[in-house]
Formats: structure tokens, C-alpha cells, sequence
């Protein structure tokens, strides 16, 4: 097992850091959820990380509480956005088995309010 994963295995959040244009990382508290060497996690497809994702693949993660407040040190890592198909249905049933009612809960106003169809499923790597 990747040693960042186990590190990261008992949190429920994880800090995803991603980078600006000029270097300058910024962060944001996730769901994850672990699939095998790598962690996925999910959000809405329009967020400036996806746009960050895009350009520059780098990232960093650490275990954090819901409030971003680190719980733990940063994992260097590579982000990458899933396509729709079995690789993303696999990482939303993860998630669901993780966070369970919390997770369907977001899913129906998710529904409502029409921004499913927006949303994105990153996976993080590990380097080495």
C-alpha cells in the first residue's frame, strides 16, 4: 500500500491542494475515498480546481478537518479528472459507502437543483 494512503485511511477529509498559474497553491477540504494506489473524490465541474487540474496536474494532499485545518503533512500527488464511465461509477459507489446517508443527502439536493450533470470525479496518484 502507498504509504500516503494509509496515512490518510481514518480521515474523512483531505486538503486537495492544486496550483495557480504563478505557483501559488490553494486548498480546499474533500470528501474522499480510497481506490486502490489512489484516492477519488468529487465536485462540481465548473470549480476553479478543475480548471487548476487542467492546466497543471501537480498536487499535494494532507488529512484535514471540514474546516480545511490540517490534521496532518502534505503528500505530493498527481490529480487527474475522470471521463463518465466505469472508472467514475466506481469512484461515486466509494464515496456512497463512505459517507453513506451524508452522501445520498447531498446527492438529491445535488438533483433538485440540477448540478449533477456538472459534477467531476478526480483521481489522485501517488509519484513513486
Amino acid at each position: 500500500m502507498v504509504p500516503a494512503i494509509e496515512a490518510l485511511r481514518e480521515h474523512r477529509y483531505i486538503s486537495l491542494e492544486t496550483f495557480k498559474k504563478n505557483g501559488e497553491g490553494v486548498r480546499t477540504p474533500v470528501w474522499f475515498a480510497i481506490d486502490g494506489d489512489s484516492l477519488v473524490v468529487f465536485t462540481d465541474g465548473t470549480s476553479y480546481k478543475v480548471k487548476r487540474i487542467r492546466r497543471d496536474p501537480r498536487a499535494r494532499v494532507a488529512p484535514c478537518d471540514v474546516r480545511g485545518g490540517l490534521r496532518g503533512p502534505f503528500h505530493e500527488a498527481v490529480a487527474e479528472l475522470l471521463e463518465p464511465g466505469p472508472d467514475e461509477d466506481r469512484a461515486y459507489r466509494l464515496l456512497t459507502e463512505k459517507y453513506g446517508w451524508q452522501k445520498r443527502l447531498l446527492d438529491v439536493f445535488s438533483r433538485l437543483g440540477g448540478r449533477t450533470s456538472r459534477r467531476k470525479v478526480i483521481r489522485i496518484s501517488f509519484p513513486g
